[in-house]
């Protein structure tokens, strides 16, 4: 797994009755490690790639059929989570995040529980080899 996502899910402090919902979840590896520290709690998690979301939908079937996980297609723009509220939201190089921070948290917070933490990552991806 990898060692980036390994700190970024230890930064999120994840408790094991959490409602989280991750934002951009590529193919699924910071959701399986949060899975990993739930009990009662639950992860969302969104993309609005189709073909991410059924990778990360494979690699976390376990969860999804045990109803600790959800993966779904959208993007945070358009998203509609009907009443739910989460404790815990996250994003990892989501661009949205970065370029316009403000409108990112203003399209969240209406999916924020009371005393809800919201959390974003962006770092450059590390580039190996030359060009």
């Amino acid at each position: 797994m990898s060692e980036r996502l390994r700190s970024v899910v230890d930064q999120l402090a994840v408790r094991p009755h959490d409602r989280v919902l991750e934002i951009g979840c590529g193919q699924g590896v910071a959701a399986t490690m949060v899975c990993q520290l739930l009990t009662t709690g639950t992860l969302t998690a969104i993309d609005r790639s189709t073909k991410m979301i059924e990778a990360a939908t494979r690699r976390n079937a376990g969860y999804v059929a045990s109803g600790k996980a959800e993966f779904l297609i959208a993007s945070l723009e358009d998203m509609n989570l009907g009443d739910r509220r989460f404790d815990l939201v996250f994003a990892v190089r989501v661009g949205l995040f970065h370029r316009d921070p403000e409108r990112a948290h203003e399209l969240v917070r209406p999916w924020l529980a009371p005393g809800a933490r919201m959390r974003s990552f962006f770092d450059a991806p590390v580039r190996t080899g030359t060009v």
